[in-house]
């Protein structure tokens, strides 16, 4: 029995050595905590599907604390990268914005309109009160990124607020939600284990075309079962859904790699081990969610569930 013992330790850290070992070879391809990151990414998915799939209205405690925390990140970034950024103005700007996403169309554009005045006036204001005498194109920046923040955080999180609140905007917003993680997770699985051909190396070296290859299969896969089987629309629909949330989150991606190469950054924030920051979860599903609106109003009425 303790030979036995002895072989079973023996046998137990030589697996748990090829383990670590095998993870850190993974972790150093893929850039990031892959378990860390798949149990908080399951945690999260699961508060997801429960709110959406029981109660809808319980995903708005969720998400816009999510949004704020994401605009916050923002701000932070900026303000180490030099940029003078107001986040009073940012949190009152964005949670006017926020709330307005349950008035109605036009009071919400009215509002998206004062989100950003505000933002540059207050900080026109502010540089006026300092008074030190700061270059004109550094205002100028200071103005054009507090803007940036409402508009490609903020406004872009209202309108998960906007299709939550019509007729069957939860399935619609599940939807587009699994398909931009499907895009995320088909190119991730498909770079990691046969990705060689840089698709954007100046602006994010570990994206290849093998990657985007495997995105495309798993948005035209994701996309046309959910279009068929959740939302009840055509086999066509639910694939020019894949195909449209491809696009916006491959943009997405690509877009958020290119400001953070800009501000000389790897993550947005350390706020979800294994996976950086929350922008950085949400750079590919926030654009997506215009062709998800969009779409609910082009095609919803084709759905056996209007």
């Amino acid at each position: 029995m303790k030979a036995a013992r002895t072989e079973f330790e023996s046998q137990f850290e030589r697996a748990r050595v090829e383990f670590e070992e095998a993870n850190e070879r993974l972790n150093a391809r893929s850039g990031r905590n892959l378990i860390m990151a798949t149990l908080i990414g399951l945690a999260i998915g699961a508060v997801v599907l429960g709110s959406l799939l029981f109660w809808k209205w319980a995903f708005i405690a969720f998400a816009v604390p999510l949004c704020l925390m994401g605009a916050f990140e923002f701000a932070r970034a900026l303000q180490a990268a030099g940029r003078r950024i107001d986040l009073t103005a940012q949190f009152a700007a964005g949670a006017a914005m926020l709330g307005a996403a349950f008035v109605g169309y036009l009071t919400h554009w009215f509002v998206i309109f004062a989100a950003v005045v505000l933002v540059v006036v207050w900080r026109l204001v502010a540089q006026m009160a300092a008074g030190d005498g700061r270059k004109y194109g550094d205002v100028v920046n200071d103005v054009l990124a507090g803007a940036l923040i409402q508009l490609y955080v903020v406004f872009h999180g209202s309108l998960a607020l906007v299709l939550l609140r019509q007729d069957h905007g939860e399935l619609w917003l599940l939807a587009v939600l699994i398909i931009a993680v499907s895009v995320d997770t088909g190119a991730y699985a498909s770079g990691v284990a046969i990705g060689r051909h840089p698709m954007a190396p100046r602006i994010s070296p570990n994206k290849t075309w093998e990657g985007f290859a495997g995105a495309v299969v798993a948005s035209l896969v994701a996309g046309g079962l959910l279009g068929v089987l959740m939302l009840q629309i055509p086999l066509w629909a639910g694939l020019a859904l894949g195909v449209a949330v491809l696009v916006s989150a491959t943009v997405g991606d690509l877009g958020e790699s290119l400001i953070k190469r800009d501000l000389g950054i790897k993550d947005m924030s350390s706020f979800l081990p294994g996976h950086g920051g929350v922008l950085d979860r949400l750079d590919s599903i926030l654009p997506s969610l215009v062709p998800g609106l969009a779409l609910y109003i082009l095609l919803n009425p084709l759905s056996a569930l209007s």
